[in-house]
């Protein structure tokens, strides 16, 4: 182990939020901007003063089952249904469909190059989304409803996809597999829906400050359980630490009301205050900036991701939204559905793992993904404001953070 890159690492994490802070007075930069662009500072294509471990590689990999734990509880199910759910999953379809053809062509008929890239474009970071929405008062409304569905479908399809596409399997025993997990998944939110018993939540409130913290070290234990289910079934682990979120939000909603969002904010805390951004700051220091920026492939292929962000996710997306929705407001959720990053950076994550991108096809995706999370929001408030600029609180920055 090397103390000096952990020391280095956190110390890009705290630098980050200040960063954030100081640039939200002109413009809303989300936090995983600064712990990416910090760890390729202090990485080995620039200063050369960090390089990860073993140690650190294993917590950069707790860190993204933790980011993708909280997309699954954050995702509020019971506000997504109907024909808004349905053209939000035709939309991703669609989206798939685009992103395959296209990155086939891109990369000359190689298949599972073409499943990472193709993958990666069909993705939504609504994390990055929803405090801009919060922030702006458009969430609690019709659009922010639309929003929150096309946006639940744009980080759960990705990874379904991923773990049928990118498995190395047959697809019919991927399938198969996926189809295995899933029952058992469905039988533990069975389980999760069933009135817990009245010492549940008595633990839950009476160890809550104190050092038995029931609540977390059990959602905890849901994590693990579920991480070592999904390796059992030899899918990947993301899908796994997904459908804990999803569990982890209905026993706390239902077994201990009154404290769950305490709890959750403590599980924040250890995921948002330490795994997380360490995650993204790794992310950085892997970053092949030399690759990027030596006017080849790779240079060129990130403007043209950015750009089919925008035409593989977000027109469908667009043209299927429900009909209620204004010409702006569609144009609007287009945009803010293009906007990407942490799914991104998982998925470029796995094929760099498993050999199938290159680096530099990495770093294009992950750039543009950078871009799109600097662009899009800000051009969709200002559609959504109708006056040439979006409200202040959203530019500024103000309000809650996240991803």
């Amino acid at each position: 182990m090397h103390p000096e890159t952990l020391i280095l690492i956190m110390a890009a994490a705290v630098l980050a939020p200040l960063l954030a802070h100081a640039a939200g007075r002109w413009i809303r930069v989300p936090l995983v901007v600064f712990e990416i662009v910090l760890g390729i500072l202090i990485g080995p294509d620039v200063l050369g003063w960090a390089r990860p471990d073993a140690v650190v590689d294993t917590l950069s990999h707790l860190g993204l089952a933790m980011l993708i734990f909280l997309a699954g509880y954050e995702i509020d199910w019971g506000a997504v249904r109907g024909d808004t759910l349905s053209r939000a999953l035709w939309a991703w379809l669609v989206a798939l469909a685009l992103g395959l053809g296209v990155a086939l062509a891109l990369t000359g008929g190689e298949t599972a190059t073409a499943v990472v890239i193709g993958t990666a474009l069909t993705s939504t970071a609504l994390g990055t989304v929803l405090p801009v929405l919060r922030d702006s008062g458009d969430l609690k409304g019709r659009f922010g409803t639309v929003m929150l569905a096309f946006g639940a479908v744009g980080e759960f399809g990705p990874i379904i996809a991923m773990a049928l596409l990118l498995s190395g399997r047959r697809p019919a025993e991927s399938v198969a597999l996926l189809a295995g997990f899933a029952v058992v998944t469905a039988v533990a939110v069975l389980w999760a829906l069933r009135p817990r018993p009245p010492w549940f939540s008595r633990v839950v409130r009476e160890t809550l400050h104190s050092s038995g913290q029931f609540a977390v070290r059990f959602v905890m234990l849901l994590l693990v359980s579920m991480l070592a289910l999904s390796a059992v079934f030899g899918l990947d682990t993301l899908l796994g630490a997904f459908a804990a979120g999803v569990l982890t939000r209905i026993v706390l909603d239902r077994a201990a009301p009154e404290s769950s969002g305490e709890v959750v904010g403590r599980i924040e805390a250890i995921g948002f205050g330490f795994l997380v951004p360490l995650f993204f700051v790794v992310t950085g220091i892997e970053f092949d900036l030399a690759s990027l920026l030596s006017g080849g492939r790779a240079l060129a292929l990130l403007p043209l991701f950015l750009v089919l962000f925008l035409l593989v996710r977000g027109v469908p997306a667009a043209l299927l939204a429900p009909r209620d929705l204004g010409r702006g407001d569609r144009r609007a959720l287009g945009l803010f559905c293009a906007t990407c990053l942490p799914l991104v950076v998982a998925i470029t994550t796995i094929g760099l793992d498993r050999g199938t991108v290159t680096p530099g096809e990495s770093a294009a995706l992950v750039g543009a993904a950078m871009v799109s999370v600097l662009l899009f929001p800000q051009s969709a408030l200002r559609l959504r404001a109708g006056r040439g600029k979006a409200p202040r609180a959203a530019l500024r920055g103000e309000g809650s953070e996240a991803w």
